[in-house]
């Protein structure tokens, strides 16, 4: 059995709080953004506000590098942008010990494959809701949700980053 949760889009920036919903809307996971770090750096929490898993940048990489940790700050993944990438965004992600994970999507469309070798484990997409500014993000039985979501919100940073950076700037002006 899948499970589908709802981001809204425009509210994933360093500095805002948002919150994750499941398919019934119910506010499953919040996710914080730290301002006063150097580094962009987002921390996952359940609907309590215990910590789950935090995201971070890593700064000086040749490509767009994101580092996961866990509630305790262990480093469960790293998530690189492919170098090149013709007609496709690709990322790749290095889970510490268990099976790595691509990130694959068209370059036009926010819709996205997860897949763990050639198995797809998870889908973003923005075809499941009438908002523009929303996308789902589908978690295959058996996947860690966190893990998943924090993949997902990293490739929304690292994908669209610049352009919301664009948006934020013409709207203050």
């Amino acid at each position: 059995m899948t499970t589908r949760y709802k981001i809204r889009q425009n509210l994933i920036s360093i500095g805002d709080d948002f919150w994750i919903e499941n398919e019934e809307g119910a506010k499953t996971y919040k996710v914080d953004g730290k301002v006063l770090k150097i580094r962009k750096t987002l921390v996952f929490e359940d609907a309590q506000g215990k910590k789950l898993a935090q995201i971070q940048q890593r700064l000086l990489t040749i490509r767009d590098t994101m580092v996961i940790d866990d509630a305790d700050g262990k480093e469960i993944a790293v998530i690189k942008k492919a170098l090149i990438s013709p007609l496709v965004d690709r990322w790749t992600v290095k889970v510490k010990g268990g099976e790595d994970l691509d990130v694959t999507g068209n370059i036009f469309d926010f819709e996205y494959s997860i897949k763990q070798g050639k198995v797809k484990v998870a889908e973003i997409s923005k075809k499941w809701f009438r908002l523009t500014d929303t996308y789902g993000v589908e978690i295959d039985a058996g996947q860690n949700h966190i893990l998943i979501l924090a993949v997902a919100v990293a490739v929304d940073m690292m994908a669209h980053g610049d352009e919301k950076k664009k948006k934020g700037k013409k709207t203050k002006e």
